[in-house]
């Protein structure tokens, strides 16, 4: 490690720990009650969160200036080149600083904060608030299509983090303090406490708690008061009118509406997702530079809209920024049919290529607009259909945008109080309340129960239920560890050949098939010794002693073991068939306690891996050093060739870390023997990335 990374470091802790130190023994000299403690830092979250806040939202109105009305008119005579330029200018500078100064800040900032609270005792880097700050105002401020509170919620936690380490509290005051930073930024932000306080609990934390709650309540009144003495006390959306049920066949409509609001926010999921999986596969471009790319498309996106539309726009496209003006108008009635659909579908695409590009900002505000657009859409068609039903289609449209977070986040009691603060109409509450759990309960079985959230998590090998790490079996899949090639005998076999068999495959269960080859059952050693004591004859068949299907517990491939662990310690068996979902017949494979414990250490390794990625993003780039990963191919130079051989040709700053094979982490030696497969990773100066590549790929010479 060079000289000026070890000066970095050293300076670095020392400046922080002299700050917690002096923090700490200011909290002990006035020796508060734990009561009061909690109290008192509850009320500087919630202060310095309102205040981030503030801040946050004057330099997103700072960078929009800048972008949409003094670049504008310095380049007047290019035309309308500028949608194309800002927002590729905005891109390139936020990969720079999410990519060179803190990862954390990428994408839409809450499934971070969760992960913080569930695996590292809610602590956050502090840099993350300075980086999220700038990186998300400047994403939203050059046209991004995200919205503020993943970002405020980021902020905030970070800030309740930092404060937590600098008291050198325990790990749950500083889980503590973290929701209290999510829910006073959504407090500030949309001027909603209730939503906050309700968000920090059912979706940062995943369960409700007294307390929690008092100390949350007291950080989010705190910085929704100061929101409303800077920006008014004023709902987020004006509604130029009063909604309400028009009718009861309407709630049969709102019924609807759910179903299509369903469908609606797991194509959003899947579509950001799909996006953010194509930018990861272009390996040929630096990370930092892929946002730019995602500014482009998205400035190509703007200038096709009033073509699809019909709909000039003056100063940048309505699908571009939060689009809080767009909402408006669709709860007002003043949008047309055409327009809102082209609206929902480029709003989906505009979102999928900022965020999947590696662009910072939240999901929130474009589930509303969605939900907005498809509420008004529909709720125009019905008005078209039952004039005498429908009244105003800007009532869906309320709706319909609780209806698209709630199926999108899984967060349907914060999606119904949202709503209702957002706007300050309590009218609608019914309609809201059937067509937002109907939307979530959809959406949570067409997505397996993961919400747009935990779904980043879950592909990074972390699982969350009610905001905690799960079991680390719940990491492994059935068809990892199962054995497919299993010693199966016929239904009609005798009990004197079943005997053979168990003496020779030393197994205590085997799987019955019968004639067509289909699972028939299970027969167990203990069943052949129940036949022996109750004498019955020695022609007597496997089909007479053993387990029938219908009385079968049986695993699926795509489950997890611990699902499958937990159905064989229901009945304490020790083994369990696989079989297909599409025919539960047709036998894949077994599980028996061997595969247990073979299970077990991959997911330790899978986990031990992830703490390791974790460990490496907060250290990645301090002084120009990084972590490389890369995956050896069989044409490889190296494959086959020992760690010794190869050394040579590396390059002199480069340490080789750990190649990951089969599942298995192993730690490089000189003897080491490089295969195809291989994920290797080495720590190595920034400047030598593409030697080391070229080395161990064998893509160019090293000089």
């Amino acid at each position: 490690m060079s000289q000026h990374q070890s000066t970095y470091t050293h300076s670095s802790h020392f400046s922080f720990g002299y700050v917690s130190n002096r923090l700490g023994s200011l909290l002990d000299r006035w020796e508060l009650t734990p009561e009061m403690g909690m109290i008192v830092t509850a009320l500087v979250v919630g202060i310095g969160t309102g205040l981030g806040a503030v801040i946050f939202r004057f330099l997103i109105r700072a960078v929009d200036w800048i972008g949409y009305t003094w670049f504008p008119q310095l380049i007047s005579n290019w035309g309308k080149a500028y949608v194309i330029i800002v927002p590729t200018i905005g891109g390139l500078l936020v990969g720079c600083l999410v990519y060179f100064f803190a990862r954390e800040a990428k994408g839409h900032g809450v499934p971070e904060v969760m992960e913080a609270v569930a695996l590292r005792g809610g602590r956050i880097r502090p840099v993350v608030a300075v980086i999220k700050s700038l990186a998300s105002a400047i994403c939203i401020g050059s046209g991004g299509s995200v919205g503020r509170e993943g970002p405020i919620v980021q902020i905030g936690s970070a800030l309740g983090s930092s404060m937590g380490q600098a008291l050198h509290l325990s790990e749950e005051r500083i889980r503590n303090l973290v929701a209290c930073g999510a829910a006073a930024g959504i407090a500030a932000t949309f001027n909603a406490p209730i939503a906050g306080v309700i968000f920090a609990l059912e979706v940062i934390l995943g369960h409700f708690s007294v307390a929690y709650f008092s100390t949350v309540v007291i950080s989010a009144v705190v910085s929704s008061v100061i929101g409303r003495v800077v920006f008014g006390d004023v709902p987020a959306f004006l509604i130029p009118r009063e909604y309400g049920v028009n009718s009861l066949w309407e709630f049969g409509l709102y019924a609807v509406l759910g179903v299509l609001a369903a469908v609606a926010g797991v194509i959003f999921v899947r579509l950001l997702y799909w996006s953010e999986d194509r930018f990861n596969e272009w390996k040929h471009a630096p990370e930092w530079f892929k946002p730019a790319v995602g500014g482009v498309m998205l400035g190509l996106l703007g200038l096709a809209y009033p073509y699809l539309t019909g709909v000039n726009w003056e100063r940048q496209p309505q699908v571009f920024n939060v689009g809080y003006q767009v909402i408006e108008d669709a709860l007002a009635g003043r949008l047309a049919l055409n327009v809102v659909f082209i609206l929902l579908l480029l709003k989906l695409i505009a979102t999928s290529l900022t965020l999947g590009s590696g662009g910072s900002g939240g999901v929130f505000a474009p589930s509303l607009f969605m939900g907005a657009m498809l509420g008004a859409g529909f709720g125009l068609l019905m008005k078209v259909l039952f004039p005498g039903v429908v009244v105003s289609a800007g009532a869906y449209a309320l709706v319909g945008m609780g209806a698209v977070f709630a199926a999108g986040a899984h967060a349907p009691i914060t999606a119904v109080l949202i709503m209702f603060e957002l706007t300050g109409d309590y009218r609608l509450i019914l309609p809201l309340m059937l067509t937002v759990v109907l939307a979530t309960l959809l959406a949570q079985k067409m997505l397996g129960g993961e919400s747009i959230y935990i779904l980043k998590l879950t592909r990074r090998g972390v699982r969350l239920q009610r905001g905690r790490d799960v079991d680390v079996m719940q990491g492994v899949r059935v068809d990892e560890v199962m054995r497919a090639n299993v010693n199966t005998v016929a239904a009609d076999l005798t009990l004197v050949e079943l005997s053979d068999i168990f003496a020779r495959s030393q197994h205590r269960g085997l799987p019955v098939l019968d004639r067509q080859g289909k699972l028939w059952g299970m027969v167990t050693v203990a069943d052949l010794d129940h036949a022996v004591a109750e004498n019955l004859p020695r022609r007597a068949t496997v089909a007479e002693i053993g387990t029938p299907r219908d009385q079968l517990l049986v695993a699926y491939p795509e489950e997890t073991m611990g699902e499958a662990l937990t159905r064989m310690a229901r009945r304490g068996l020790g083994h369990l068939p696989v079989v297909s979902r599409e025919d539960p017949n047709h036998l894949l494979g077994l599980i028996r306690r061997a595969d247990i414990l073979r299970a077990y250490n991959l997911a330790l390794t899978r986990r031990a891996e992830l703490q390791h990625r974790a460990r490496r993003m907060q250290l990645r780039n301090l002084d120009g050093t990084e972590f490389v990963d890369l995956t050896l191919k069989p044409e490889d130079r190296v494959v086959g060739r020992t760690v010794q051989d190869v050394a040579e040709m590396m390059p002199q700053e480069c340490i080789l870390i750990s190649i990951r094979r089969d599942g298995r982490v192993l730690i490089p030696h000189g003897d080491t023997t490089f295969r195809a497969g291989d994920q290797v990773t080495a720590f190595i100066r920034s400047q030598d990335a593409e030697a080391l590549h070229a080395c161990l790929r064998g893509e160019r010479k090293v000089d």
